[in-house]
């Protein structure tokens, strides 16, 4: 069952201003593993948070670092969500995210799928 659906787009160009604008913003919204991908990369991690936000209803009081974009061995990205982003997540019943990133023509946009699994795996 889809619990919820989030989506955002980034400018590129006007995010990397406002990071070097604002220096410790980076480490605001940005885990360590995150920070020192290249801009594009950062601007569709921003862009993923957000819909992650979305896609849970946009509550208050997620905590930035809580979701976090890694990459699979294959180079799909991965959310992992932990502390404040994975309650709100148990709230609903989510059980598995899906995620889509994409960059190109200076814009970043993010897709998020929150979905509750019912038991062995059947929506």
């Amino acid at each position: 069952m889809i619990v919820g659906v989030g989506v955002d787009v980034v400018g590129v160009e006007r995010f990397g201003r406002t990071l070097a604008r604002t220096p410790a913003l980076r480490t605001r919204l940005f885990t360590p593993a995150e920070r020192d991908l290249p801009l594009e990369s950062l601007a569709a991690r921003f862009a993923a948070k957000e819909a992650v936000a979305k896609a849970l209803g946009a509550p208050g009081g997620l905590a930035w670092h809580d979701a976090e974009v890694e990459r699979s061995a294959s180079g799909r990205p991965v959310l992992r969500v932990r502390g404040t982003v994975a309650a709100a997540a148990a709230e609903l019943g989510v059980t598995t995210w899906h995620l889509s990133l994409t960059h190109d023509a200076g814009v970043a946009s993010a897709f998020v799928l929150a979905e509750a699994l019912g038991q062995a795996g059947t929506p």
